[in-house]
């Protein structure tokens, strides 16, 4: 029953994390283009995981803007969601996004040729 609990934690937190992080006023946060693609909540709800994906950007930049803006997102989760504790945030960059990128690339690269036509070739 907990990990069912934790689980819509973790996706409602998800969804106001990327709200929030479009009303960041710092300019490494707001303008790389963060999207949130995971949060992972501790069973105890003191700590969470916010894994993102950042577009633009340097990537320390962007992590070192993340950081400074943690207090500001935190207060504002505490404001929106009904929790009884707000948990502190820890950022990891997700590597995913840019790694599917990478492999349907190299999949579109690839020539699929007929075996037939491979076979005549051949012949002549």
């Amino acid at each position: 029953m907990a990990n069912y609990r934790r689980g819509r934690i973790n996706d409602e937190m998800q969804k106001t994390l990327a709200e929030i992080l479009r009303e960041v006023k710092d300019p490494r946060v707001s303008d790389a283009f963060i999207s949130v693609t995971g949060v992972d909540v501790t069973p105890d709800l003191k700590y969470a995981k916010v894994y993102y994906s950042a577009m633009r950007g340097e990537k320390k930049e962007v992590y070192l803007g993340l950081k400074s803006s943690a207090g500001f997102i935190r207060r504002q989760v505490a404001q929106r969601m009904n929790l009884r504790a707000t948990p502190e945030f820890t950022f990891v960059e997700d590597e995913s996004i840019a790694y599917g990128a990478r492999i349907s690339g190299i999949l579109n690269s690839i020539t699929i040729t007929d075996p037939d036509d491979a076979n005549e070739s051949e012949e002549q």
